[in-house]
């Protein structure tokens, strides 16, 4: 009985070193972005008309642009509004989804920001819920892959590196959002902006990137991030 409860006591401790690093283990970090961020972001968000700050936050990416915007709004019934578009600085693979580990790939595909990390190799990060549903369809099933991140520097493989100072404000954003009650924040991640022309790519891959418009479409419509649900082959559905 005393083994099993300092058995129990260890993984208790373990549990809590972990939360403590990923989630608050550098606040002198955090505490530090949020006075170099501070400035840019209420100019962008007073730009933008909204206020500071953000209650609730989206970001969307566009890999063959090599964009990443940031999205704020005071209030789930208003639209979103665009607050900044930040060049990414550093990005490996080619446009497709990922689908399998060691692809070198970004990832394609809608998801949520799952970790703040603020002591990352790479400065800040925000980590997120990939694989999703979908890639648990089309990936490797075996080794699809994770540990995708947007974060800091200027080089990455797999994630999105978008140099510290430009890391600090979407870090800080996301992190205001979330201490606003905002639980899930979503990310889009696109291979090119659709209101163009896209690239030729294999039927798969073509057939896949249409259901990526349909929510790409509903968003720049209305502004409003739509419901996304993923059907039995994979391929993404609105609501």
């Amino acid at each position: 009985m005393k083994t099993t409860a300092i058995l129990l006591l260890l993984a208790l401790i373990s549990a809590r070193y972990v939360y403590f690093i990923m989630e608050g283990g550098n606040q002198d970090r955090v505490s530090d972005a949020v006075k170099n961020a501070t400035p840019a972001l209420q100019s962008l968000l007073h730009s933008a008309k909204v206020t500071y700050p953000p209650k609730r936050v989206f970001i969307r990416v566009f890999k063959r642009e090599r964009l990443l915007e940031l999205w704020a709004t005071d209030d789930p019934k208003q639209p979103f509004r665009l607050v900044q578009s930040y060049e990414i600085a550093g990005m490996s693979g080619e446009l497709g989804p990922k689908r399998r580990e060691g692809d070198r790939q970004v990832p394609e595909g809608f998801y949520f920001i799952n970790r703040f990390n603020p002591q990352s190799s790479y400065h800040l990060s925000l980590g997120l819920d990939y694989p999703n549903a979908s890639d648990r369809i089309l990936s490797d099933s075996q080794r699809p892959g994770g540990d995708i991140f947007i974060h800091g520097d200027n080089k990455s493989i797999g994630c999105l590196a978008m140099t510290d100072p430009k890391i600090e404000e979407i870090y800080i954003a996301a992190l205001q959002a979330r201490e606003s009650g905002q639980t899930k924040i979503p990310v889009h991640i696109f291979p090119y902006d659709m209101r163009t022309p896209g690239p030729v790519a294999t039927p798969a891959v073509t057939k896949f990137w249409e259901s990526l418009k349909v929510i790409f479409d509903r968003f720049e419509k209305s502004h409003f991030v739509p419901k996304v649900s993923v059907d039995r082959k994979g391929d993404y559905r609105p609501g």
